[in-house]
Parts: structure tokens; C-alpha cells; sequence
């Protein structure tokens, strides 16, 4: 059984811990918004996480989890949940949604793409596939769940600007912005090495969940949690949009990690 150890750093806190531990002893009703991607079962090669449990277990795994996110989140809160399958196996992210529906709403389904082409042009990072059966998979997963499916979003605060700038009055918009919709493309920054992807093999860009931030609008002090912190990402984004960060990772070493992500990212914030 892994013993807990919890660390404040400057309004954050890092939690090293198993989350479905961890989350039954958290408060109820005191989270805003949830942002995470847990393990996906597809033998990722964690440090200390065998990530490649019978099918059945991992969806009793993460039902149990997400029962304590649901408790723990308000009742005007977002869970924003980043998943994949595989080609070979599909069907698991939808297996785990219509376990949840009995605890939540799926307000919105987002597909984060990580590459694209364009023409002859290709955008963004993909994983090569050597595969006479497969062809590349460029997106994930993201799953904006609610307890009602009545949270209003702020669809402008996460949009981009318009292309075409005679919409704004033609359309009679009030500002340069609109919906981004339920497509995000949002590539990661080219790595070379382990290192600048932390030592972690399943990392996300820290543009993903300032996304989901902006589009739940959640306003500066309120309470963002990481049931699956790995490197600190989501605790990055939260230390940059003024938000109250809260992290949980088995791992020791990713925990050392993302201590130094997010002392660095407070670091920044003093300097400007």
C-alpha cells in the first residue's frame, strides 16, 4: 500500500498517492473543474504502473475512480477526461462512457487532433505505425462531463479569432472570437529526447488543458484537480491561468518532476 505525502507549492498541492485513496478522504463538493488523462491499458511503459490490466478490471478501476471525482467535483463543475484506444482496441473509451453515464452528463465530446493534413501538408506530431491494417491515429479523446449537462461554457474565452475579420460585423460578433467547436487541434512541441518529455511517456501539452479551462471558465482561485498529475502538466496550466491546483501521482519520480514544473512555472510568474 503506498503512504501518502502531501507538499504545498505556493497555492498547489502535490500529492504523492494512489488517487482512489486520495480522493475518499478529499471533501466533498470541493473541486471546480477536473482535468486528467488516466493510464489507457494499452502497455504504456510507466515507471511503476503496469499498464495492462484485464479489460474488465481497468473499467472497474476507473469506474471507482471517477464515483470519487463525481462526489468530490460541485455541482456546477467540469470533468474533463482525455482517453485513447488503439486501433487494436477501440472500443475502450466508449466502454468506459456508458459506464459512465450513471454517474455523469457528456455535455461535450471533443476530439483533440495532434496531427493533420492539409493538401500535401501535414501539421502537428504523429507516432509512426507500421501497420498493413492500420493507418496512424492522430487524435484522442476528450470528454467534457458534467452532473447535469446544464454548465454553461464559455465557448469565446476558449474560441480563436475569425479568418475572415468582415464576419465580425457582418455577423454582428462583438469581438474577434468564436466557438473553436469540438475539433482542437492542438499539437505538441517537437521533443528529441525523454527529457523533454520529462521522463513520462504519456504527456500532453500544456495548451490542452488551459483549453479546458478557458472553456469551463473557471475564474482565478478556483480549484483544479489532476487525479493522474504524471509530469504536472495540468498543474502548469493551473499556476498560469491563477488557478488553485491540486495533483495526485503514484509515481515518486513523476512527482519529483512536476515539483520542478511548477516551481518553475511560479518562478516565471514572479519574474514578469
Amino acid at each position: 500500500m503506498i503512504r501518502s505525502r502531501r507538499e504545498k507549492l505556493g497555492v498547489h498541492t502535490l500529492i504523492r498517492g494512489d488517487c482512489t485513496t486520495v480522493l475518499r478522504r478529499m471533501p466533498s463538493q470541493s473541486v471546480d473543474v477536473v482535468v486528467t488523462s488516466p493510464p489507457y491499458n494499452l502497455g504504456v511503459p510507466y515507471r511503476t504502473y503496469q499498464d495492462r490490466l484485464p479489460e474488465d478490471a481497468y473499467l472497474d478501476w476507473l469506474e471507482d475512480v471517477c464515483t470519487s471525482l463525481c462526489r468530490v467535483m460541485k455541482d456546477d463543475g467540469s470533468f474533463f477526461l482525455n482517453i485513447a484506444g488503439s486501433s487494436s482496441q477501440p472500443w475502450m473509451p466508449f466502454e468506459l462512457m456508458t459506464r459512465l453515464r450513471k454517474l455523469f452528463v457528456l455535455q461535450n465530446h471533443i476530439t483533440w487532433i495532434k496531427s493533420i493534413s492539409v493538401g500535401e501538408i501535414t501539421y502537428g506530431h504523429f507516432k509512426p505505425l507500421n501497420s498493413a491494417r492500420f493507418v496512424n491515429r492522430n487524435h484522442e479523446h476528450v470528454f467534457h462531463l458534467t452532473k447535469t449537462g446544464n454548465v454553461p461554457v464559455q465557448r469565446l474565452d476558449a474560441g480563436v479569432p475569425f479568418t475572415d475579420k468582415s464576419n465580425i460585423v457582418r455577423r454582428q460578433h462583438i469581438t474577434d472570437r468564436r466557438c473553436r467547436g469540438d475539433t482542437w487541434f492542438i499539437p505538441y512541441e517537437t521533443v528529441r529526447s525523454r527529457k523533454e518529455k520529462f521522463s513520462h511517456p504519456g504527456t500532453f501539452p500544456v495548451a490542452l488543458p488551459e483549453a479546458c479551462i478557458r472553456l469551463h471558465g473557471l475564474r482565478p482561485g478556483g480549484v483544479l484537480l489532476d487525479p493522474f498529475m504524471g509530469s504536472g502538466t495540468t498543474l502548469v496550466a493551473a499556476e498560469r491561468m491563477g488557478c488553485v491546483g491540486i495533483g495526485i501521482d503514484t509515481d515518486t519520480s513523476y512527482v519529483n518532476v512536476a515539483r520542478k514544473r511548477v516551481r518553475a512555472a511560479i518562478d516565471h510568474e514572479d519574474e514578469d
